[in-house]
């Protein structure tokens, strides 16, 4: 018995990184899934591999028509939706605020918001008629404190999705449709690469210098990978999570708890040393 048996997921963002393993570890726990994205080889080729209980359809996410005819076909082709996992997303402009560009803006804002805004309008009437349901949107620790990403305008559209998904939640739970959001820390994965500027190509070949680059950034000895999501991202599909909703998970390895304890200590002993060199 898998902890999704019988449950129907759509996963947006599904080509790569965490919407890639979501979709593995959906399908292995017994769900049947619709995966989303813009890469079409990638998308039939991942959806080959993992069967008959997936299909694959090409969508943008920040169009109202696509995202309504992905979610349709979930409930044609599979009788329901049970979850909706909005992970697609990208990179926004770097820079300080002086330098950004209304058209960059607004395309991020429109990637990163508001194909979580059309995902949950979309799914909200089959959920609402069924009585249940289970909706996760992709959040970011970048959205509860600032200075975690490279861009002001990341976090500032993460906020947005947090924040969008604790008033959601309060109008959906009255139906038993719970809306929640999971908010990674440092997840190696091509992101960072695309940030900087990178071809979506050699941006995913990177994972392997983030896991690096990230493994002493917070308290557990490592970077957090795309199966820490997937996992948390199972829990809240499954009746497991009954009971929450309009609560953000934060999956971070502590990174935004405080200073590492070592640090702690290592700036503890110079204002020693200082002490001593004083006196």
């Amino acid at each position: 018995m898998g902890r999704l048996d019988g449950k129907v997921a759509v996963i947006t963002g599904a080509t790569s990184g965490i919407g890639l393993r979501t979709a593995e570890v959906f399908v292995a726990e017994g769900a049947k899934i619709v995966i989303a994205g813009r890469r079409i080889p990638e998308g039939e080729a991942l959806a080959k591999q993992l069967g008959a209980n997936c299909l694959f359809r090409q969508t943008d996410v920040t169009v109202e028509a696509q995202m309504q005819a992905l979610i349709a076909l979930a409930v044609d082709r599979f009788g329901r939706i049970d979850c909706l996992f909005n992970n697609a997303g990208g990179p926004a402009q770097t820079g300080g605020i002086e330098a950004l560009e209304v058209e960059r803006f607004d395309a991020a804002m429109a990637t990163l918001v508001r194909s979580v805004m059309l995902g949950m309008k979309h799914a909200a009437p089959f959920m609402k008629k069924q009585g249940s349901g289970s909706i996760i949107n992709n959040g970011s620790i970048a959205g509860r404190l600032a200075g975690f990403s490279s861009s002001v305008v990341y976090g500032a559209a993460k906020a947005a999705v947090i924040h969008l998904t604790k008033c959601v939640a309060m109008e959906l739970g009255e139906s038993n449709v719970r809306v929640n959001s999971i908010s990674p820390g440092a997840i190696a994965t091509g992101i960072f690469g695309k940030a900087l500027g990178l071809s979506t190509e050699a941006a995913e070949k990177t994972p392997a210098v983030m896991r690096d680059v990230y493994k002493t950034a917070q308290p557990i000895p490592r970077a957090g990978i795309p199966d820490d999501i997937a996992q948390a991202a199972v829990f809240l599909a499954s009746d497991e999570s009954g009971f929450i909703n309009g609560h953000d998970l934060v999956i971070d390895g502590a990174i935004t708890g405080g200073r590492n304890w070592s640090q702690q200590q290592q700036g503890l002993a110079a204002l020693r040393s200082a002490f001593d060199q004083g006196a």
